[in-house]
């Protein structure tokens, strides 16, 4: 599409360029900037808010779920991982390990978390005592370093921020049961809060979770019809327990060894939405986690009355709850729309002279860029109507991009020709680990999730009679 005008110019064309697109737009847009150490970034305050409002949202419903916060340490002793062989092997290549502090050699190496299940277990070990003490449910919010060899903003970086929950259960069904109530949750915001519609269910064997004994993933299809692991939840049977030593008195005086889960997202969140919903113009954020819901441009400001009655109005949306800004500055009213749509504000109103006499402003949808007509006396709820209109236009618009590049595949042909243009594949497999990776060498595509319920007669790679449907993927 060509661009209207010179300041859009500035964004890669998405279509021509995808990846400079979003290199342009998270720069742009001041979402981040790179940190000094390479594959690090800097999340500058507009991409903060954006992430305080998932915490916000998350923190609400792993709390009506028994999930309580805690903070545990950034440095883990070696010998936590060695405990955990599986968890060990997955981890060595991403894993940064301090040797030295205070000017002297470390008796013991710390590995910086690039995940917590060991130091979580290690605690648990200690809090857990009686079946009185289970479950145990807990999260944090913090820090982990991978050390990631290519990097780029929020989708994969050497250090980044997530949360991580840990339960310990006194059964493996009360486990499970955690699990998929986590993946549930997970679900239930991408789409309602993020906008973006996520297909769910089992890992393979290979593309598990290390140390797990199943891992489920919520897989997002993006703009260029790659797949985004947006989250998971790990049933950890009692690999972890056992290592860790996780073990409680049942209520008939007999010690019995727990299971556990764990389960996390990141501020990779942040990256499928720009990859969802932006277009050639930049940013299109959703309502829910918008750090601005609506921005109040004035028109002919230096007439009077204006800047007032937009103050006004400003107030008034704010005491309602809306996440409202005035652009006040002394751009042109042109600069002011492309910035905030660059931006990706929901909603824009244009008020000026003309407006206030008729009672009106004017309203302009940032997912349609359509521009409607609203009353200044019933402010607030038309506000309100618009932006859960533009929360669910994009989940709407996000699901029927994902639902027509499904497609099915017989072989690998086809495989290959559906990741090629963009397409989640569907087909046949053995369960043979040999069919999966010939699959992944011949096509680039990974195995992103089990397609429950669905069946095939072959499987795609060696033709012997299938076990299983697998959405097939080419994945950030």
């Amino acid at each position: 599409m060509a661009k209207e005008n010179q300041f859009v110019e500035q964004i890669a064309d998405i279509d021509g360029d995808f990846p400079q697109w979003y290199t342009d737009v998270v720069l742009k847009t001041k979402l981040v900037d790179y940190g000094p150490v390479k594959g690090t970034m800097v999340i500058r305050p507009y991409g903060y808010a954006i992430w305080e409002n998932i915490q916000n949202e998350m923190n609400a419903r792993f709390k009506k779920r028994g999930v309580e916060n805690a903070y545990f340490p950034l440095l883990i002793p070696m010998s936590y991982f060695t405990k955990e062989a599986e968890h060990v092997e997955g981890f060595a290549p991403e894993v940064a390990v301090v040797t030295h502090a205070g000017g002297e050699e470390l008796a013991e190496p710390l590995a910086i978390r690039p995940t917590s299940e060991t130091i979580i277990g290690t605690m648990m070990a200690k809090w857990v005592q009686s079946y009185r003490d289970l479950p145990l449910k807990v999260n944090q919010w913090c820090n982990v370093m991978r050390w990631e060899k290519t990097t780029r903003p929020f989708l994969r970086t050497s250090e980044f921020l997530w949360q991580e929950g840990h339960t310990a259960h006194a059964s493996a069904a009360e486990a499970e049961e955690e699990t998929f109530a986590m993946l549930d949750i997970y679900k239930e915001f991408a789409e309602n809060c993020l906008a973006i519609p996520v297909l769910t269910g089992r890992k393979t064997e290979k593309e598990k979770f290390a140390g797990a004994v199943a891992t489920y993933t919520m897989e997002a299809m993006m703009h260029d019809g790659k797949s985004l692991q947006a989250g998971t939840s790990h049933y950890l049977g009692q690999n972890f327990a056992t290592a860790f030593d996780i073990k409680y008195l049942g209520n008939e005086g007999v010690l019995q060894t727990a299971y556990t889960t764990s389960w996390g997202v990141s501020t990779r969140l942040i990256g499928a939405i720009i990859m969802t919903h932006g277009d050639e113009r930049g940013l299109v954020l959703p309502p829910v986690v918008a750090p601005i819901q609506c921005v109040i441009v004035p028109i002919a400001a230096r007439k009077g009355g204006v800047i007032e009655k937009c103050e006004e109005l400003k107030e008034e949306l704010a005491k309602a709850g809306i996440r409202v800004t005035l652009d006040a500055t002394d751009n042109s009213p042109g600069w002011k729309f492309n910035e905030w749509e660059m931006k990706g504000v929901p909603v824009r109103i244009e008020l000026g002279p003309r407006d206030i006499e008729a009672g009106k402003m004017l309203c302009a949808r940032r997912d349609t860029l359509e521009k409607t007509e609203l009353s200044l006396e019933n402010a607030v709820d038309g506000i309100k109507a618009l932006l859960d209109s533009v929360q669910k236009g994009l989940l709407e618009k996000a699901r029927k991009h994902r639902d027509e590049r499904i497609v099915y595949a017989d072989d690998i042909d086809g495989i290959l020709a559906g990741v090629e243009n963009g397409k989640f594949v569907k087909a046949g497999w053995c369960g043979d680990r040999a069919c999966e990776d010939a699959i992944k060498e011949k096509t680039g595509a990974t195995a992103r999730v089990y397609a429950e319920g669905e069946s095939k007669e072959v499987c795609a790679c060696c033709g012997k009679k299938s076990a299983h449907v697998i959405v097939y993927a080419r994945a950030y």
